[in-house]
């Protein structure tokens, strides 16, 4: 999945820009993958009910009357640079070299404000719910990806948004697994050099 460095826009990713983003301190200074997850209404997934209100929630578009969760967060303004879907295909709503607004107060190795130096990738998902193979694969793709066009980026610096804000959020959840990440991009990343 190329990313065009005039643009910071992954190619073969669906483009729903938000408004929520600014401009990041130093671009330079991307260094850390933030793993989340979310589903709206929470345990429902787009393929459940035809609605995208993801992708409305992170443009400011969604409906209070449409549920009575929604009128709790419509007023939030949140964005991620990335939402991976159950079936794989990818919604970008943030290039990578602008700062989405995903992660709120955190920390990562004592260095705050993770928002000024991460890229976020939601997964729709819950904390309590396993993820589909084919956001794995979507998810270790990028990864490479990013590794390769943001040098700071290094294997290791890729975290859960439960990691960098402890008590305040659990997402991606103990059923996210790590390891199958780690193997699925060691892997392609052998396939790539050969």
């Amino acid at each position: 999945m190329p990313i065009s460095p005039k643009t910071g826009l992954l190619e073969n990713a669906r483009q729903q820009p938000s408004p929520n983003a600014d401009e990041r301190p130093d671009v330079d200074d991307i260094s850390l993958v933030v793993i989340h997850s979310i589903s709206l209404p929470p345990g429902e997934y787009e393929c459940d009910h035809g609605q995208p209100w993801i992708e409305r929630f992170f443009c400011n578009e969604l409906p209070a009357h449409a549920h009575p969760y929604f009128a709790e967060i419509c007023q939030m303004e949140v964005s991620a640079h990335l939402l991976i879907k159950r079936d794989g295909s990818v919604v970008q709503f943030v290039p990578f070299h602008r700062r989405a607004w995903h992660a709120g107060r955190s920390s990562y190795e004592g260095r705050e404000n993770c928002n000024d130096y991460a890229i976020g990738i939601e997964l729709e998902g819950t904390d309590d719910s396993a993820f589909e193979d084919s956001q794995y694969d979507s998810l270790a793709s990028i990864i490479l990806q990013l590794e390769a066009d943001y040098p700071h980026i290094q294997r290791g610096r890729i975290t859960g948004h439960s990691d960098i804000a402890p008590g305040r959020k659990t997402d991606p959840g103990t059923l996210f697994d790590w390891q199958k990440l780690d193997r699925l991009i060691l892997e392609m990343s052998d396939t790539n050099a050969s």
